[in-house]
């Protein structure tokens, strides 16, 4: 499968560009980047073209990953869709349940595959644990911490308007998510949410599974104190997500597996679009209440 790849900052050079490269099953033709220099300087390091215009790219590739701030991904995602391009994407999926719901309609219309880039989802132990505990129906409640240390540490992702303008909530809030909706089923309602220190966001969410979690979400944490945590407690007892110390480029590789298997069979993978979309709606109605107004 020929595939291009959108966007050309710190996370596409890091994890996009040497899983794409190095996948026996992808063929990593086309680079394409707000700024053309990047593009071009990425495109050459791996035997790919760069190209200034998003249609030239799309007409020559089968597939699309995209590493780029979800606003222009959704927008881009929806336009790579129409021209029937597979759709290996990050999270999260978009910033609105409007834009998300855009990529996925365009993305069924077509009849493409889609696979949103969850890390844990596709990190082997981790993905092995969710699946376990996802078996169990008897979970009472869950607690998800996810604290980075990006605006206060040392961080290629530092200098991120779109984090800066949108935070915690949207950045390590859908890797928590991605984690508790599989095991305590969609979420009904975001009960209730509230603005910690810097841009720490804690939220309590009632599960469609009849379980109740809550959330503590942070880009501002002190480095010491940074780190994830996922404990569930049931009748099964108490169970927390183990740490991996696999690559993001490994486990890109794996997301990269699952739009092939997708895309060649017709099924889709549980991290499709449809599910980013839920992921965003959550989000949304998070944010909803931490602005004081109505979930839409």
């Amino acid at each position: 499968m020929r595939i291009g790849l959108l966007g050309t900052g710190p996370w596409a050079r890091a994890a996009h560009a040497p899983a794409l490269s190095r996948h026996e099953g992808l063929d990593f033709t086309a680079v394409w980047g707000r700024r053309p220099d990047a593009a071009r300087e990425l495109a050459d390091r791996y035997g790919a073209r760069a190209y200034d215009d998003v249609d030239a790219l799309l007409d020559a590739v089968d597939a699309v990953a995209v590493a780029l701030p979800p606003a222009v991904q959704a927008e881009l995602a929806a336009r790579a869709a129409r021209a029937g391009r597979h759709l290996l994407l990050d999270k999260p999926l978009a910033t609105t349940a409007a834009q998300g719901r855009a990529v996925v309609e365009a993305a069924e219309r077509a009849g493409v595959a889609s696979v949103v880039f969850f890390t844990a989802r596709f990190t082997a132990e981790t993905a092995a644990w969710i699946g376990e505990q996802a078996r169990r129906a008897d979970w009472f409640t869950a607690r998800a911490e996810w604290l980075g240390a990006v605006f206060t540490g040392d961080s290629p992702f530092a200098g991120s308007p779109w984090r800066r303008e949108k935070g915690a909530l949207w950045d390590v809030g859908p890797h928590a998510l991605s984690v508790l909706l599989p095991v305590l089923g969609g979420v009904r309602r975001v009960a209730a949410a509230s603005r910690g220190p810097g841009d720490t966001v804690h939220a309590v969410l009632d599960h469609a599974g009849g379980a109740s979690s809550t959330l503590t979400l942070s880009l501002t944490a002190p480095p010491a104190a940074a780190g994830a945590a996922v404990e569930l407690r049931g009748g099964s007892g108490v169970t927390r997500l183990p740490e991996s110390a696999e690559s993001a480029e490994t486990a890109l590789t794996r997301a990269a597996d699952a739009l092939l298997a997708a895309a060649r069979t017709g099924r889709p993978h549980p991290c499709d679009a449809a599910f980013g979309l839920e992921v965003t709606e959550t989000l949304a109605a998070a944010e909803a209440l931490l602005d004081g107004a109505a979930p839409g």
